[in-house]
């Protein structure tokens, strides 16, 4: 739905005449109900002219709780909503109708069932869906692997604020993944959902109180970019090559004042999406720019590789300025605060643009 259908019918309402006051027979004005506060009147936030809050609402609101939640900063995974994981009883592949959509796809779209199959009244279409169902649900296994592993190296970081909290996008398939094996794993997990036209609902292994939902897509981006160390790429279709491109334009630009590490999940899937010599060999990017990302294939290999990158380029910085904390014994709150510093206090860790 685009502003102008969100606003319209409320915008309609604000702009219609109020009806003539009932003057009594005295002639004296009848009284006036006090006029709502300019915060509260849900008519005047839900129109054109309180579009400008509404945005300021998205920035300033998932900020408090970033603080109230102590998050210094995330690890993003990226990947397709579309299919479920391996179902625990009977491993049921289903595909979704659209990205974050409860409802299935029509059958004639979804893969291919084994006795169909045998029967040989599956489509072309189907064979090719079931062939992908299997590898999808492989994917999804792999990234609820890799965001406990994640989560549990984090656990036995000393600091008084959550490390490169595992974060999706809030829904099903790959998002659902990386949530819930942080949330096995024990730890916090963030999800920043998206309201959509079509049914749709947060995954459940969020945390409460990082659960958000954006209306405006390039809000929902800042904060994946934001507090992001690092970025793991899933299989996916618009929306993660979408997501995937723009950071790695951001950091190839230098727009982002910070190192991030990208790993791209999956080298056999996305060598056949993206052919990134072919942009090599015409020009398009240079050569160094394929440096500003890895591939990984195993849960294993691509802990490894976020490890080590966001301990060379923020672990080990860290420790030599020692700003990391040198005791897991909690102090007291006046010890705990009287060593703090503006920016523990104002946390969490913004990061900077290039100007």
């Amino acid at each position: 739905m685009n502003e102008s259908q969100e606003t319209g019918s409320k915008e309609k309402e604000t702009s219609e005449p109020a009806a003539p006051a009932v003057i009594p027979g005295n002639g004296a004005p009848p009284p006036l109900e006090r006029a709502p506060l300019a915060y509260e009147n849900s008519n005047f936030l839900n129109s054109a002219d309180g579009r400008l809050i509404r945005i300021v609402s998205e920035y300033i609101e998932p900020l408090a709780r970033f603080r109230r939640e102590q998050i210094q900063d995330t690890v993003v995974f990226f990947g397709s909503a579309r299919f479920h994981g391996r179902a625990e009883a009977d491993h049921a592949l289903e595909l979704l109708e659209n990205t974050g959509s409860m409802q299935p796809a029509p059958s004639d779209e979804q893969p291919a069932k084994a006795p169909d199959i045998a029967a040989g009244k599956a489509t072309e279409l189907q064979l090719k869906r079931a062939v992908a169902a299997v590898e999808m649900a492989r994917y999804y296994e792999d990234a609820r692997k890799l965001a406990g592993m994640l989560t549990e190296w984090t656990k036995t970081i000393p600091s008084r604020r959550s490390r490169f909290v595992v974060t999706s996008g809030g829904g099903p398939g790959i998002m659902e993944a990386a949530n819930r094996g942080a949330h096995e794993a024990g730890g916090k997990t963030i999800g920043l959902n998206i309201r959509l036209p079509f049914e749709q609902a947060p995954n459940p292994y969020i945390t409460p109180a990082l659960n958000f939902e954006f209306h405006y897509f390039f809000m929902r981006k800042l904060w994946f970019a934001y507090l992001s160390k690092a970025l793991v790429v899933f299989p996916g279709g618009f929306g993660t090559i979408d997501e995937m491109f723009e950071i790695l334009t951001l950091a190839q630009t230098h727009k982002l004042a910070k190192k991030i590490t990208v790993v791209i999940y999956g080298s056999e899937y996305w060598k056949k999406v993206i052919n990134i010599e072919a942009l090599v060999d015409t020009g398009a990017i240079s050569p160094k720019d394929i440096d500003l990302f890895q591939f990984a294939d195993t849960p294993e290999q691509a802990f490894e590789l976020l490890r080590k990158g966001l301990t060379e380029n923020y672990l080990a910085a860290e420790a030599a300025a020692g700003k990391l904390a040198v005791t897991q014994e909690m102090p007291s709150g006046q010890e705990l605060m009287a060593n703090w510093s503006v920016e523990d206090f104002l946390g969490p860790e913004i990061a900077k643009t290039s100007k």
